[in-house]
């Protein structure tokens, strides 16, 4: 380790809070987390970070639990012999939607912290509401609703705030919370997101929020810069849109750069310089395009419980099945993002339902090192794209959704349609299904059908000679470890330079954060974000190729039927709302 500064990065996710160090050269010099349900699940009584309220639908975390874990985090840090000291800069990435609530005395209590007492002893006053509302929150439908209505269609609603209307979007919670909780909403001071709650933290005073996660509210408006007047007069009624505006405060535009020194807190109790700063934190998905220098026409998959689709992009295209935020780091720069609640739990389903081996395979089986994906893998590659083994063959596509889907709005279920592999005429509902066997290669396909399908109008042709596609394709989470997963999404999606898993030990947001903090304080006047990470980010190590991607042939068999595949779509929520 070289005695030049350092920086520190955090992610407050769902489950965990970690904490990264990285030098100058993006070295990691060392690590720390807290998991929520093994450290406080006890005294919090959380499940898998977060407390439900079923009747309702609300999904939602406890904010004195997030305190003490920070508490916890630089002290495991420090039990490290971490430098602390040496940190120049912070910032970090936090769960996106989550929203917490400040009380009239949360600026007195935040700049008056003293180090002998821990944060939640200090700030139990500090909060007019205890929770904050997560992203898995499902109580406002009424709310979404009247948000795609307000501006006329959720087609107008996206168009303006990059997003048709979402449960756990902060715009409807706390149009829900004003209304379920008047007197609470009353005694509010100001409303955080949870990137700007943890930075406030840090710097001893309310933090503004970053432009980036506030794209995922629906109340800003993107291409004005500013908040949206109707949606801020929805949210807090006539009479409160400029009540409103005071709690919510300025959105910092710019993503780099100081907001302030730390907290004497933290100088006292940890050891850090009192020349130490916050730059703005962030949203987890925002943070995960900046885990490597991601350049123009490259893509990130990730493959965990849910499954979602990244790309950064100069056009501004919205509609309401996709979203839009402004990149948070880079102005006239776009963060484009799939979202899939059916990703893992669906593919495992698939997986589970699948035939016991037969006892002779079952040694074979073991040879293999008991990899429960095993057999899931051998019949995903054993069977054609579209599962055409002759030219007289139809193509076969479905939906697996185990849960109600977000992109398209359909209802849980599954679905199994076939079409001419031709060109996607002639689409037929199956009325029986096909064999167990042929659904792994078919629900991956479908996973990345629906990804090709709504990100094409932002890829053009990386070379003259190549149909337009990403560039390379970087596959994050548990299943990027799949190599049938890998190949076939590759299959579908393209990749001109190829596949890649990108392996930071999944701790891409907490990178994300600290080299947004090495950027925001060594940047030279003009350096983006991906020059300056990109002249010190090494792909030894990082990255492995995982799939060739591009595959002439193949990649056109699935294009012949993208047409068939959105159609099929079409008609289930056709179906939908007819019932």
């Amino acid at each position: 380790m070289s005695d030049g500064p350092l920086y520190l990065g955090l992610d407050l996710s769902t489950q965990q809070l970690k904490a990264i160090v990285v030098q100058s050269d993006l070295t990691v010099v060392s690590d720390a987390k807290v998991d929520f349900d093994q450290d406080f699940g006890a005294k919090y009584k959380i499940k898998k970070g977060v407390l439900l309220n079923e009747d309702e639908g609300e999904v939602f975390a406890p904010v004195a639990m997030w305190l003490e874990s920070l508490d916890l985090v630089l002290q495991r840090l420090q039990e490290k012999k971490t430098p602390l000291n040496r940190i120049r800069g912070i910032s970090g990435s936090c769960q996106q939607h989550g929203s917490v609530y400040w009380s009239r005395q949360a600026d007195a209590l935040l700049g008056g912290l003293k180090p002998d007492k821990p944060l939640v002893d200090q700030l139990q006053d500090a909060f007019s509401h205890p929770y904050a509302p997560n992203w898995q929150d499902h109580s406002t439908q009424q709310e979404c609703d009247q948000f795609d209505a307000r501006l006329g269609s959720a087609q107008r609603l996206a168009e303006v705030t990059g997003s048709a209307a979402h449960h756990r979007f902060t715009g409807t919670q706390i149009l829900r919370l004003r209304k379920k909780l008047p007197d609470m909403y009353a005694n509010t001071s100001r409303i955080s997101l949870v990137s700007s709650f943890l930075a406030s933290l840090f710097l001893g005073a309310v933090a503004p929020m970053d432009i980036s996660d506030a794209c995922g509210m629906n109340l800003w408006d993107i291409a004005a810069n500013n908040w949206s007047e109707p949606l801020l007069e929805l949210t807090a009624g006539a009479d409160g849109v400029a009540e409103l505006r005071s709690k919510l405060g300025e959105v910092r535009l710019d993503g780099g750069g100081s907001m302030g020194r730390i907290s004497g807190y933290f100088t006292s109790k940890y050891g850090f310089s009192p020349n130490c700063e916050v730059a703005p934190f962030t949203g987890d998905n925002p943070a995960t395009i900046l885990a490597l220098p991601l350049r123009p026409l490259d893509a990130i998959v990730s493959l965990g419980t849910s499954t979602t689709f990244l790309m950064s992009t100069p056009v501004y295209k919205p509609d309401p099945s996709y979203h839009f935020f402004n990149h948070p780091t880079t102005p006239g720069q776009y963060m484009f993002m799939l979202c899939y609640k059916n990703g893992g739990l669906a593919r495992e389903k698939v997986r589970d339902a699948l035939p016991k081996p037969a006892p002779g395979e079952e040694k074979e089986e073991e040879e293999e090192g008991k990899d429960t994906w095993a057999t899931f893998n051998k019949h995903a590659l054993a069977t054609p794209p579209l599962d055409v083994k002759s030219p007289s063959d139809r193509a076969k596509l479905g939906l697996y959704f185990y849960l109600p889907e977000i992109v398209p709005n359909i209802r849980a279920g599954t679905w199994r349609y076939t079409c001419d592999a031709r060109d996607g005429g002639d689409l037929r509902e199956e009325a029986a299904p096909w064999p167990a066997e042929t659904d792994p290669r078919v629900i991956v396909e479908s996973q990345a059908l629906s990804m090709r399908l709504r990100s094409q109008k932002l890829v053009h042709s990386p070379d003259a000679r190549l149909p337009a596609q990403p560039r390379r394709i970087y596959l994050v989470g548990g299943g990027s470890l799949n190599p049938a997963i890998a190949r076939i999404i590759g299959d579908v999606l393209g990749g001109a330079d190829g596949v890649y898993k990108l392996d930071v030990g999944g701790n891409a947001c907490a990178l994300g954060g600290a080299y947004k903090a090495v950027w925001a304080f060594e940047r030279a006047e003009g350096e983006t974000f991906d020059d300056l990470i990109g002249k010190r980010w090494k792909e030894e190590g990082a990255i492995k190729k995982v799939a060739d991607g591009y595959q002439e042939g193949v990649f056109e068999k699935y294009g012949k039927v993208l047409g068939a595949f959105e159609q099929m779509e079409e008609r289930i929520l056709k179906v939908a709302r007819n019932q």
